[in-house]
């Protein structure tokens, strides 16, 4: 059934911006040194002639989103972008009217179709990947839900409920969620404060003497520094997964610094976790590397809050590997293998038990898994794509207004500050970072709340 909210796209429209890192960060044996932010501009207009604008942003992470053996990073990056835009104009050809959740979940039934389009204009050897698909189209959806909150000058995560939504879960979901909306798995007002997760790439100093050329910008270059000059209290660590001796000597050696930097600012609890980005051939890896961190430290064992994403994205591909022993120590969770109901469940069935939202996958798509992760009683996180500026507070957003999310990682003002550049004085509280805490709270304005 219509209802007088509901809204209609009236124009999408797309740019895009480069920002060079100011060092660069390495995962998954990759190295990413820069970055383009597709930004989406959409006006939509209720039935009763509201009109607003909404903006979403985001970096089309294509070394992340489509790691591939036979195309060129730059071929790759140009068809993500490419699909981008190519989704905004699919939006003003859109003709339908309804809540965000329901335009964003129609206009994704053209994006197999468009990909094609993308790939064979481009002369590609292999077809876009499902998860570099909803990079590319997560700025659009941002917009979408940005523009509809603006429109009836609502926070957007306040206007997920029946009043606005004409079909419930069971709808997007399975019949678990028969009768239940979204408001139901989302908060009324954000969470006030909420620690920030450093990231402690696999190139990062961790001391000085690990600083060949110091970058001399004003910020900080080992972990040590960062430790003091953001009161650091939670740090993400990016391992190898294929060397098992590194990776454990990485992590020992994250915690010994770590923990002299907090005895000199008399910090007596901390945390990390640990992502070795799909790189584990199983999960005997996973059981080595806790054993040995267990054994030659247990209190950097005790500070391991959860392990992300250890064996290839693939599930179906490579279903022997089974998590169910090494999430009865630690949470597991999955990231790159996200992307879309399936997944999830595939991932419940082959042990893991948490995963990881991220904005960069479209708004719908990660309030639609952060509700079944919470019906599963899933572990659950929200990761950046080293976001910077509007793409990071939309990060922050999902992390403030969904239960159980305990933190949030933000990884722009280590890589790409520049990026921030236009926020800071806006929104101090969450680019100015000295209790190791960030102050969500700010995040509640019409749209996404910023």
């Amino acid at each position: 059934m219509s209802k007088p909210t509901d809204i209609r796209l009236c124009e999408a429209r797309t740019s895009t911006q480069y920002i060079r890192y100011r060092a660069p960060a390495k995962f998954g044996g990759r190295v990413v040194t820069d970055v383009v932010l597709l930004n989406v501009e959409v006006v939509v207009q209720t039935r009763d002639g509201r009109r607003a604008t909404g903006s979403g942003s985001m970096p089309m992470g294509n070394i992340w989103a489509w790691p591939s053996l036979q195309l060129t990073a730059a071929q790759t990056l140009e068809a993500t972008i490419a699909f981008g835009q190519r989704a905004a104009r699919g939006a003003n050809d859109y003709r339908g009217s309804g809540h965000p959740l329901q335009i964003t979940r129609d206009l994704s039934q053209d994006h197999e179709a468009m990909a094609l389009e993308v790939t064979q204009a481009a002369g590609l050897s292999e077809p876009m990947p499902a998860l570099a698909k909803l990079v590319a189209a997560s700025p659009l959806e941002a917009a979408i839900h940005d523009a509809y909150g603006k429109a009836l000058g609502c926070n957007s995560y306040n206007v997920l409920g029946a009043d606005y939504i004409d079909r419930d879960l069971a709808a997007y979901l399975t019949n678990e969620f028969d009768g239940e909306y979204l408001d139901r798995y989302t908060l009324r007002q954000p969470k006030p404060r909420m620690p920030l997760y450093h990231l402690v790439g696999a190139l990062d100093p961790l001391t000085t003497a690990d600083v060949a050329i110091p970058l001399n910008d004003g910020l900080p270059d080992t972990l040590s520094e960062w430790i003091a000059h953001n009161g650091l209290t939670h740090m993400k660590i990016k391992l190898n997964g294929d060397d098992l001796a590194w990776d454990v000597d990485r992590v020992l050696s994250v915690d010994r610094v770590a923990t002299e930097a907090q005895a000199r600012r008399g910090c007596m609890r901390w945390y990390y976790s640990a992502d070795f980005n799909e790189k584990c051939a199983n999960v005997e890896y996973v059981l080595d590397f806790l054993a040995r961190i267990q054994e030659q430290s247990p209190h950097c064992f005790e500070r391991l809050q959860y392990i992300e994403q250890p064996t290839h994205r693939d599930l179906r591909a490579t279903a022997e590997n089974r998590m169910h022993r090494a999430a009865r120590i630690k949470p597991v969770v999955i990231d790159e293998s996200l992307v879309d109901l399936e997944s999830l469940l595939l991932s419940r069935e082959l042990g893991y038990s948490g995963v990881a939202l991220k904005a960069c996958k479209g708004h719908s798509e990660a309030l639609l898994m952060g509700a079944a992760a919470q019906k599963y009683g899933m572990f659950l996180c929200v990761q950046d794509l080293t976001c910077p500026g509007a793409s990071f507070l939309h990060s922050a957003s999902l992390a403030a207004r969904i239960p159980g999310v305990a933190a949030i990682e933000g990884n722009g003002r280590q890589y790409c500050p520049a990026g921030n550049r236009d926020w800071t004085e806006r929104f101090p509280s969450m680019f100015q970072v000295a209790d190791g805490t960030l102050g969500t709270a700010v995040l509640d304005g019409p749209g996404l709340g910023f």
